[in-house]
């Protein structure tokens, strides 16, 4: 019996000394498990696809951006910049927030037929971002010779993610994610 005593003993000094003990260190530590950082990301493979809508959504970690488009999504650019500038003419885009994001995706917003298939009502305001933790702004760059523009004002220079889905049917989404703090 005093056998099995110590041997309890032993094996729960064990465990506690498991617990208490510090785990490794880590060179890094992330938000919600994001580490995507905040350098330029792109694709740079022509599109045959068409934009149709520009939406966004709020998760637990961070803002999102899709861009809605008729085809298959190819190419795409998306990359901090001093000021969004317009497609074609260079003109600056006025945006709110402490960052730039510049999403250009290389599929127009007019059909082979010059038809528009994304012609949104309020270009300064794409998609109403008010009480966003990090989307300030979103507002249309404009489309020019094969190539859609979207200005993105954050609130600061934060971890940003670009990824594409398929679907509905046979269009596709191109998908932006800031992360709300690093």
């Amino acid at each position: 019996m005093k056998r099995i005593h110590v041997w309890l003993a032993a094996v729960l000094m064990a465990a506690g000394l498991g617990l208490v003990a510090p785990g490794p260190a880590s060179a890094t530590t992330s938000y919600c498990g994001i580490v995507w950082g905040s350098l330029a990301k792109a694709n740079p493979t022509m599109s045959a696809a068409n934009v149709t809508n520009v939406r966004t959504g709020q998760h637990l970690c961070y803002d999102r951006m899709v861009i809605d488009l008729q085809g298959k999504v190819q190419g795409y650019s998306v990359q901090y910049v001093p000021v969004v500038v317009q497609d074609g003419s260079g003109f600056p885009i006025p945006l709110l927030g402490g960052a730039f994001l510049q999403v250009t995706v290389t599929a127009p917003s007019y059909d082979q037929n010059g038809q528009v298939t994304y012609n949104p009502a309020a270009k300064a305001e794409l998609s109403n971002v008010s009480g966003y933790q990090t989307f300030r702004q979103v507002a249309y760059a404009g489309s020019f010779e094969g190539y859609t523009s979207i200005g993105l004002g954050v609130r600061a220079r934060l971890p940003f993610r670009v990824f594409t889905l398929d679907g509905p049917g046979t269009g596709s989404r191109l998908v932006v994610d800031v992360a709300h703090r690093w």
